[in-house]
């Protein structure tokens, strides 16, 4: 069962390792990233932010939805963390039963503007936020669970 889909720039790190994971009550956090998928580096610096007792799975974005359709993720709580929107587009796209996102940390990069404090999006993020809404597609930026959500809505993309 999908629990949460996160777009975070830093996939997994201390905040999803753990207060998501305790928050959501999941046994299984599935990194959905072509590049960290080749890369057995960056793959290991992941593995040691994983918490005990919660299986990491690091998979490109098309095994990633190989997986989830095939239905061998079903049996785990399920945590997916991609690094983009337009990775989120991907995996909804494919995978209609995702539609819950969660936009925690996307940091500023030259042509982005603030959507809120770790939240920052470039034009072609915010066409790919307003089709994702335009299909359904609840979001809200929230970086840890403590904090209020704000909902992600047509009028503050276009703030």
């Amino acid at each position: 069962m999908i629990k949460k889909l996160r777009v975070d720039y830093r996939l997994v790190h201390g905040q999803v390792a753990i207060s998501w994971s305790r928050a959501l009550g999941v046994d299984c956090i599935l990194v959905a990233n072509d590049e960290v998928a080749k890369d057995e580096m960056r793959q290991s610096m992941l593995r040691i932010s994983k918490p005990q007792g919660i299986k990491l799975v690091i998979k490109s974005m098309e095994d990633s939805i190989k997986a989830i359709q095939s239905g061998v993720t079903d049996k785990y709580k399920l945590f997916i963390v991609v690094n983009n929107v337009q990775d989120v587009e991907r995996l909804t796209d494919a995978v209609p039963e995702i539609n819950d996102v969660n936009l925690g940390v996307l940091p500023a990069v030259e042509g982005s503007r603030p959507l809120s404090k770790a939240i920052n999006v470039t034009s072609e993020d915010v066409e790919t936020l307003k089709r994702l809404l335009s299909k359904g597609i609840r979001m809200e930026i929230q970086q840890v669970p403590t904090e209020n959500a704000v909902k992600v809505t047509k009028k503050l993309l276009e703030g």
